[in-house]
């Protein structure tokens, strides 16, 4: 199953590092965010990854590119022009670096990555700003047993993000983004899709968290997995450093694979 996670944004909330590089290669543990995220569904077995890039996205083609010089130590012969990787560990992922548009909405660049997806399964998405312990398998699990078009893992926190009005069966009846209400489910990414809902996009201005996901709350296609454990984003330089105070205190819930 294909993950596709949305890298591409300014990070404008966090411009203390992203006038740098792009929000998900800010650093938690000298590892970036991104990273991170990747380890989460790769521990439940989902190694497939398509990254929607824009802002920057040369330094995350790098990242990957070079990604034996990040883990591995290296023995480089100049004389000969030729590199010697030792103790080599690699990841068992299959990564799809797709420029989706500088300035493309979040809608827009799902949309982008349509020929990279299936036309017959269900595919994960998530941003790449965002770590959690929600048990994915689990969350496919309930997903394929709804039988609706999509899944939003929902986040009992404040209201920064988008507002999710859930009933009895935990569909969600309505989606209000940026709500400036307190409390609430919010929406906290990590979501199952069906391909179907690429039809809800319209093109680049489309953004994912207005038009496409109220009117599949509408359509009463929309369904929510209710997560009550650990969940972050790294919206603000403080989000940034409460994260990096739980992995250095070897605290931090999302780190499931050690």
């Amino acid at each position: 199953m294909k993950v596709v996670i949305l890298a591409g944004g300014f990070g404008t909330r966090i411009s203390e590092e992203s006038h740098l590089k792009p929000k998900p290669m800010i650093e938690i543990g000298e590892k970036p965010i991104l990273w991170h995220i990747m380890k989460i569904y790769s521990y439940y077995g989902f190694n497939e990854f398509i990254i929607c890039l824009g802002y920057k996205s040369h330094m995350i083609k790098e990242f990957f590119a070079d990604y034996y010089l990040h883990t591995s130590d290296v023995t480089i012969d100049l004389s000969e022009n030729k590199m010697h990787i030792h103790n080599n560990y690699s990841e068992p992922w299959k990564v799809t670096l797709v420029d989706t548009g500088l300035n493309t909405m979040t809608g827009g660049r799902i949309k982008r990555v349509k020929e990279y997806l299936p036309d017959d399964e269900p595919f994960m998405l998530t941003y790449g700003d965002g770590v959690c312990d929600v048990n994915l398998r689990e969350l496919l699990e309930y997903h394929k047993n709804h039988g609706k078009l999509a899944t939003i893992t929902a986040i009992n926190l404040d209201g920064r993000f988008g507002v999710l009005k859930i009933d009895d069966e935990n569909t969600i009846t309505q989606f209000s983004e940026k709500t400036k209400e307190d409390g609430g489910w919010i929406n906290g990414g990590f979501m199952v899709l069906e391909p179907e809902v690429l039809d809800y996009i319209s093109d680049d201005s489309t953004i994912f968290e207005k038009d496409p996901l109220e009117n599949l709350a509408l359509d009463g296609e929309l369904k929510s997995y209710k997560h009550k454990g650990f969940w972050k984003c790294m919206d603000t330089k403080r989000d940034h450093d409460a994260l990096e105070k739980l992995w250095d205190e070897d605290n931090a819930p999302w780190y499931i694979w050690k």
